[in-house]
């Protein structure tokens, strides 16, 4: 990238700045007649220059040309008359002056309009560029640099620090040509008025141009320190974020409090001092710029009184004075603002520029060759150093058939992990040579090896998309077909189009079909869920995608046919629970029954809450609820059934220590919520509880919503008090106000909630409470259903939406590397490198999954990376690593048999 911001906005933006620079000077000769006319209006209808008798007129508009006087005996005149203009007497010739000046000031406003527009356009679009640019770069950072790079931080330089540069980019020619022209316009026109006025006030410009620059030096310097340092609590936040549960596991919260309060004061100080500098050239600034009014009113004055300067001389002068300082100050700020500018671009593009960045070209996707991987994978004394020199691999040699299978084992940290980076191309060789059939694998683009060549490793990311298009990304190249949405104003859609050309951006559309279908082994976008599902199957994952399809919901107007397939296995669940081996497992909603297995606040509302108005934490917070409570009278019923259970709870809790399990089956209270509720209680003994404050009564209102009869077996719920609440809850759904009607969605026997899980649609109740593996038996029997009216495919369909979140935290960490191993397996490469990618299952799920892909990979490569060192029986060859060199490769029988490195490594393993 340029070094110099001047040179980067030049070079991406010229044919621009130059129509702007045009149009800049092209309003100067409307400024200086803008300046003039006051002076004119003064001197002539007003002072009656001109005008010294009645019937005197003046010409308004009258346009001629001065002819040079060598030519003036060819024309037989002075001057050459365009347009002889209008006469007007002196009352109409002040009206249409003053008019001249009105429009002269529109157009000078039009002027400024079109400049700030096309400055604001061009600003965007080159700031658009650099972000392009910027996040281009991150693409080919080395994978050594995004190991140790903040995530933050670059996150923050892109999107926050780079925000100033837009708008300095419009103004870094125009601005000093357009204030400059303004400046020296007004200065001209001063001067010419009165030499000397105009000489004092070009010296007080000159002062303010080179005092108030350097008293503003310190604090750019101070502004870069500002800039680095929140960067740099940016990034120390980010990690705070990334390590919460090391520093939960640790108590170090304080410390880590402590230490953002050192940070937070550096920074603190720092703004404190810019705003103090600040200041005090500010306060010099206004001084210097109110010195030449004075020395106006009085020099010109004293000019005026004398008759060396006439009145409307003084006045234009005044005028124009009036329109300088407004460009000088500006002038001074852009010349800042460059300053400052310059060293957040430098800042920034340094950060941006790391050794062994991977050249633009081997990312042109133009370089796709469709021809498959063949030949020898060979490396010759391939070594792999780190940041500080330490060598990671060292000298591997070996050879093999890339559409063999492999297996690299070693003791724990012996670099194989490093290899498998290298061998995906992950990770670029600092000495030696890696070669694919004779290619050198460095020169190789991604084209290629992000096609032909998959890895999956212990740490591989997801990114917070659904489980599906996490399992597509790794086939989305580029854009196959046309872009499938388009703008409905095909205007807007070319406007698009050429400012992603100008920008710079990349010319393909997000909105076309990127999925590379064939690369899959299917026919197109109606058959790849079958591929998907096959790559979860071999990884042993298609049983949790369905069961998150289970507890996934759907909108019943988009999934017409699932809906009412949901609903027909809700009517044949509920026959089957009708069966006297069953009938106990399950309580069925009833809308004129209160369901005990239920919690309160269910039996009231009797729907699933859509949104927070009606979410159980802030209940008893709706105004609404609250309505409906004291209409039917249950408020103090509730008060008091919150007290009793606040009773029972101090009494049961009080000594026991915080994460004991009866915390999780009385879920009323928290641990550190205990002594909160102790006072409450303290305080109703003093009072009746219809006097307690507002916030007490409603929080032991609320220990209520969560109470269930069958659960928990505090002989709280008698059937009056269960009619009572019945009532309240027929009170609740008829009065329900139209504001609220897409909070909650009401449980009907015949109709799908939306609101609610497909296991919730299917259930329609809860389960008994105390039945001896309630749980399981309900399970085997909702599976039971959905084989018999096969729905098991279209849950499946549902799970594939389910959101995974950022780095796959909504799922656990064994089903993240399940769906990471199956992403990888998906695309079919030529080469699948699985390096300790299922570490965390358990070994014999472990085989299964190795079997699996073995079987899938059969006429492709496959290069297996760590897990127990017997695996490696089934592979083609073996390759022992230690201390990352290769000390031994071959087949496994000869490796085991010849008492060498392999045998200890089985011993020990």
């Amino acid at each position: 990238m340029e070094p110099s911001i001047f040179r980067y906005i030049w070079r991406y933006s010229r044919s621009s700045q130059l129509v702007v620079l045009a149009l800049v000077a092209a309003s100067l000769p409307f400024y200086f007649l803008m300046l003039d006319l006051p002076r004119a209006i003064v001197n002539g209808p007003i002072q009656g220059a001109g005008f010294e008798s009645p019937d005197a007129t003046a010409v308004f508009l009258g346009f001629s040309l001065s002819i040079p006087g060598f030519l003036q005996e060819m024309f037989g005149t002075a001057k050459w008359t365009l347009f002889e203009g209008f006469k007007l007497v002196r009352e109409s010739y002040l009206l249409a002056l003053s008019c001249g000046l009105l429009t002269l000031v529109a157009i000078n406003g039009i002027f400024k309009l079109q400049i700030n527009t096309l400055k604001g356009r061009m600003g965007e679009r080159v700031l658009r560029r650099l972000r392009y640019q910027l996040f281009d770069r991150i693409l080919r950072f080395p994978s050594s640099h995004v190991r140790k790079v903040r995530q933050a931080e670059v996150a923050s330089m892109v999107k926050d620090e780079v925000e100033p540069l837009g708008g300095f980019i419009g103004d870094a020619f125009v601005q000093p040509a357009f204030l400059g022209g303004q400046a020296i316009t007004a200065l001209v026109f001063i001067m010419i008025q009165n030499l000397w006025l105009g000489l004092v006030a070009g010296a007080i410009v000159l002062v303010q141009a080179f005092i108030i620059p350097m008293l503003r030096r310190r604090i750019l310097e101070l502004g870069r320190q500002r800039q680095l340092a929140a960067r740099h609590l940016a990034g120390r936040v980010g990690e705070v974020v990334e390590g919460a549960l090391e520093i939960h596991a640790h108590d170090t919260s304080h410390y880590e409090r402590a230490e953002i309060t050192g940070r937070l004061g550096h920074i603190f100080r720092l703004r404190f001092e810019i705003y103090r500098r600040k200041f005090r050239v500010k306060f010099l600034n206004n001084i210097l710029a109110q010195i030449t009014p004075f020395i106006f009113y009085s020099v010109g004055g004293y000019f005026a009184i004398k008759g060396r300067m006439d009145i409307g001389q003084l006045v234009a002068a005044l005028v124009a004075y009036k329109e300088l300082p407004t460009p000088v100050k500006e002038l001074i700020d852009w010349d800042q603002q460059r300053l400052d500018v310059q060293i957040k671009y430098e800042s920034i593009i340094s950060q941006f520029n790391p050794e062994g960045m991977i050249a633009p070209e081997l990312q042109d996707p133009d370089l796709y060759d469709d021809t498959p991987l063949e030949g020898m994978l060979t490396a010759i004394r391939v070594t792999l150093a780190d940041e500080i020199g330490v060598k990671l691999l060292d000298g591997v040699s070996f050879a093999f058939d890339v559409r063999s299978h492999v297996a690299i084992i070693g003791p724990v940290n012996a670099g194989q992990e490093y290899l498998g980076l290298v061998l995906a191309r992950l990770a670029i060789p600092s000495g030696g040579k890696l070669s694919l059939g004779g290619r050198d694998m460095a020169l190789m683009p991604e084209a290629i090896t992000g096609r032909r060549i998959s890895y999956a490793g212990n740490d591989s990311v997801l990114f917070a998309r659904s489980v599906r298009e996490n399992m597509l990304y790794g086939l989305m190249h580029r854009p196959l077909t046309e872009p499938v949405i388009k703008d409905e104003n095909p205007k807007h859609e070319a406007m698009e189009r050429r400012e992603i050309m100008r920008s710079g951006n990349s010319r393909f559309d997000l909105r076309a079909d990127w999925i590379d279908y064939a690369a899959a082994g299917a026919q197109g976008p109606y058959d790849i869920e079958n591929q998907i599902s096959a790559a979860l199957d071999t990884v042993m994952m298609g049983e949790d995608v369905y069961n998150l399809g289970l507890r996934g919901s759907i909108n019943a107007d988009e999934h017409s046919l699932l809906t009412e397939n949901i609903l027909q296995a809700r009517k044949v669940l509920l026959e089957m629970l009708q069966l006297p081996e069953y009938a106990a497992l399950v309580e069925p909603f009833d809308p004129e029954r209160y369901n005990q297995n239920a919690t309160l606040s269910e039996n009231l509302l009797f729907g699933t809450a859509v949104g927070g108005a009606f979410a159980t934490a802030g209940l008893m917070d709706n105004d609404y609820f609250q309505s409906v409570m004291e209409q039917t009278g249950l408020t103090p019923v509730l008060i008091r059934m919150g007290h009793s259970i606040a009773e029972t709870m101090i009494e049961l809790f009080s000594g026991i220590a915080p994460g004991h399990p009866f915390f999780d089956q009385f879920s009323f209270i928290a641990a550190d919520e205990l002594q909160d509720y102790q006072e409450i209680l303290n305080r109703a003994a003093r009072l009746d509880l219809e006097f307690l404050p507002l916030h007490d009564r409603r929080r032991l209102a609320a220990l209520t919503l969560d109470y269930s009869e069958a659960r928990h077996r505090l002989g709280l719920m008698d059937k009056a008090l269960e009619q009572r609440i019945l009532t309240a809850r027929r009170v609740f759904a008829a009065g329900l106000p139209d504001s609220y009607r897409g909070a909650i969605e009401f449980y009907d026997p015949a109709k799908y909630n939306s609101a609610a899980t497909l296991l919730d649609n299917i259930l329609f109740g809860r389960v008994i409470y105390g039945q001896a593996e309630a749980q399981s038996r309900i399970g085997e029997l909702i599976n039971g259903v959905v084989e018999q009216l096969n729905l098991r495919w279209e849950i499946f369909r549902v799970g594939l939406n389910f959101n995974v979140g950022a780095r796959g935290r909504f799922l656990t960490s064994i089903q993240r590397q399940k769906l990471a191993l199956a992403k990888a397996i998906l695309k079919r490469p030529d080469l699948l490198v699985v390096s300790d990618a299922i570490s965390l299952l358990d070994l014999s799920s472990q085989q299964q999954i190795m079997h699996n892909i073995k079987q899938h990979c059969q006429g492709r490569g496959l290069i297996w990376i760590g897990g127990q060192p017997d695996i490696c029986k089934n592979f083609d060859q073996v390759l022992v690593i230690e201390d990352g060199k290769i000390v031994e490769q071959g087949k496994y029988e000869d490796l085991s048999r010849n008492g060498g490195h392999l045998p200890q490594l089985l011993a020990v393993g």
